[in-house]
């Protein structure tokens, strides 16, 4: 592509101008990734001239000349010679005509690839991480304030026991804790770039340069330092594409988490449970042809993107299985594709996420309607412990108020009303529980456990934590447009 213009008459990603935010598109644009290389190259060229394989002129030279990217330049040159990174040193080493032919001294191309995607994708990560402490702060206020609210907990899409909306909201919550926790790790042991070791990471180039003047540990450490990242101690000649795997695993988990929070705000957003809608712009459109609808478009767009960042871990597993001997090239062109689009696309999740759960409409009214019609069947738990607690058998009376709940069931599936209390109370095996208790026991809003103060405790002892930790965080969200 020779023009750094678009138009809409050629096909466009939708990663460069719909999903992602304008951070996250420069991290990954063709300019920055080239200003990463240059900046590799000087690095590179300040270490070499303290053992004076470099003067100080060209240095200078080199230096002066880093930031003039000329892409057009360099990409008539790759069509001659098919390589991105010799284009690139050609391009920058016709600029810099005193020190460009010093440029690239003993490297390999990818000793400055794999170094440049690494820093790359550790700012993705690092961007990631503010847009989950965001989610995770926003949904933390659900948390508590919805945490004494009751309602029913669905298992198999069918009424379940009692829980409260805020504790649904804690376990979403948890889903980012956990993921949160994972991007520390990635962070803090596995985001390493290749280093400085040549061709297939032997040092061997960097040994004949430099072996009388520096140990290769101490010349490469020179390096990395400058570039703020660590490096492998073994890589051939690329760092171990394993990293990718671990890391797209990582961006899956958060995708496991957007779906699943989206997914279910889809499903309790349907008129048949009806107790919280994601935020519906007041012009929105649901249909063009059924101007009722009012469809959970941004929650199914979340749970779009998530589900294909889900599939990349495989793409980055077939790399690094597919890696054979010291390296192979037949993992280039997808790792141009996934690495980018993966970080654009768990990063536009994230930020649709913060929008769904900013907005969240809770609908108090239809959790009642929903308790006053199945919660009854709540309360059975607690009635077969009194039973059991007075002498019954437990099995006998599971038994018995099983036939009487499927008999009520059947009242409710005909568009009756819900029966099971009186069907409980006229059961002579039950009557040893006075019709007050029975009526006490039935009551689902009593059967909630200790979940107010679970969800207090987990907000403070590992919420708040968290949210301390990155309160520098708070507050950089992108708005969402589409």
């Amino acid at each position: 592509m020779m023009n750094d213009k678009f138009s809409y008459d050629t096909y466009l990603s939708v990663f460069t101008w719909r999903y992602g935010s304008p951070e996250m598109r420069k991290i990954f644009s063709e300019k920055e990734k080239r200003l990463m290389w240059r900046k590799i190259w000087v690095s590179l060229a300040e270490i070499q001239s303290k053992y004076d394989l470099i003067s100080a002129k060209e240095l200078a030279d080199i230096k002066l000349n880093q930031n003039k990217i000329d892409i057009n330049s360099a990409l008539e040159i790759e069509k001659e010679t098919k390589h991105d990174i010799m284009a690139e040193i050609q391009t920058f080493a016709k600029q810099a005509k005193i020190g460009g032919g010093k440029l690239h001294l003993g490297a390999t191309s990818m000793d400055i690839e794999d170094n440049a995607d690494m820093l790359r994708m550790k700012k993705g990560i690092e961007l990631i991480l503010t847009r989950l402490v965001n989610c995770l702060s926003t949904i933390s206020q659900l948390v508590k304030k919805y945490k004494n609210t009751p309602c029913l907990a669905w298992t198999h899409l069918q009424p379940a026991e009692m829980t409260t909306v805020g504790y649904r909201f804690a376990n979403y919550a948890q889903d980012l804790v956990l993921d949160i926790e994972l991007i520390e790790i990635l962070l803090s042991k596995f985001v390493k770039g290749k280093g400085v070791k040549g061709a297939v990471g032997t040092s061997a180039s960097y040994h004949k340069l430099l072996s009388k003047k520096v140990s290769l540990d101490q010349f490469e450490k020179q390096i990395m330092d400058k570039l703020g990242l660590e490096a492998f101690p073994i890589s051939t000649q690329t760092y171990p594409r394993k990293l990718d795997y671990i890391i797209f695993s990582v961006l899956g988990s958060i995708a496991q988490s957007v779906y699943k929070f989206g997914f279910d705000v889809r499903i309790l957003q349907s008129p048949q449970f009806g107790e919280m809608s994601e935020p519906i712009g007041g012009k929105q459109i649901g249909s063009s042809a059924m101007p009722f609808k009012k469809n959970p478009i941004t929650s199914e767009r979340m749970c779009s993107l998530s589900r294909y960042v889900g599939t990349l871990p495989l793409t980055a597993f077939n790399n690094s299985t597919n890696m054979i001997l010291e390296r192979t090239l037949d993992d280039s062109a997808n790792r141009r594709i996934i690495i980018p689009e993966g970080f654009l696309a768990i990063e536009e999740s994230l930020n649709l996420y913060f929008k769904i759960i900013s907005g969240l409409k809770i609908y108090p009214k239809m959790i009642e309607k929903n308790i006053k019609k199945y919660g009854v069947f709540s309360g059975t738990e607690a009635l077969l412990m009194k039973l059991v607690e007075n002498g019954k058998d437990r099995q006998k009376m599971h038994e018995l108020i099983r036939q009487h709940s499927f008999k009520a069931w059947d009242n409710v599936m005909n568009g009756k009303g819900n029966n099971l209390e009186q069907l409980l109370k006229n059961d002579k095996e039950i009557k040893i529980i006075s019709t007050n208790e029975l009526t006490k026991l039935l009551n689902p809003n009593t059967h909630i456990g200790e979940v107010p103060d679970q969800c207090t405790k987990y907000i403070n002892e590992i919420i708040n934590p968290i949210i301390s930790k990155y309160k520098t965080r708070l507050g950089k969200m992108t708005e969402v447009k589409f």
